[in-house]
């Protein structure tokens, strides 16, 4: 399956676009999976897509292109791109961006059900979007998860951490935490610790892509 880049100029009320797709089914998608990659707590340097935290999720939107049935099963694959690398306190920019997603994917590909899928920085944002209709589920990979994060919206929505045990980054505990407290919620929260696994997910990153491929297409109920 071939995973392409098509990259609209504008996005809502002329923005410059929040949303990437690197697989477009050409008609209208059944579903899609939006992909949210890391950032950093406080910056305001442009997001670029070369720089080392975009590169890292193209495995595994590579890894989840190859896990869906012949010809894509109708699904849209795209990316958040961020105005800038960091979340900025109250700014909330990835959050922000990522609504502007939602919202120019609804204008692409109607009222589909959505899967996110974020690391890090992404995964908070991809977390909190979830409180978006549309979106079903996460996939949230070594997310930032600070202690008072909002879980009420992810009632009745289904959740999967996997987070490395030995990240010193952001930490697995309070990932443990987050899910125990999405579970109270009424969220169909899980969380799997990966044994030596790192913040950028590159020990044992094959393992890494399969998991994910597979737990997102789950997701999507393929």
């Amino acid at each position: 399956m071939t995973v392409h880049e098509r990259e609209p100029a504008h996005g809502t009320a002329g923005a410059p676009a929040a949303l990437v797709s690197r697989r477009d089914p050409g008609t209208t998608p059944r579903a899609a999976v939006l992909f949210l990659h890391g950032g950093t707590d406080e910056s305001r340097s442009p997001c670029r897509p070369w720089q080392p935290a975009a590169l890292r999720m193209r495995p595994f939107v590579r890894a989840v292109a190859s896990a869906l049935p012949a010809g894509g099963a109708g699904v849209f694959l795209g990316e958040v791109r961020y105005r800038v690398r960091g979340w900025n306190g109250p700014d909330e920019d990835a959050l922000r961006d990522a609504h502007r997603a939602l919202e120019e994917l609804a204008l692409r590909a109607g009222d589909v059900p959505v899967v996110l899928v974020g690391h890090s920085m992404g995964g908070r944002a991809a977390l909190r979007a979830a409180a978006a209709p549309q979106v079903r589920a996460v996939l949230a990979l070594a997310p930032w998860c600070p202690e008072g994060e909002p879980v009420t919206h992810l009632r009745d929505k289904e959740v999967v951490v996997l987070h490395g045990d030995h990240d010193r980054v952001t930490d697995p505990r309070a990932s443990v935490t987050y899910v125990t407290r999405a579970q109270e919620a009424g969220s169909q929260a899980t969380i799997h610790l990966v044994p030596g696994g790192d913040h950028a997910m590159l020990h044992g990153a094959r393992n890494w892509h399969r998991t994910a491929a597979s737990t997102t297409a789950a997701l999507l109920g393929l």
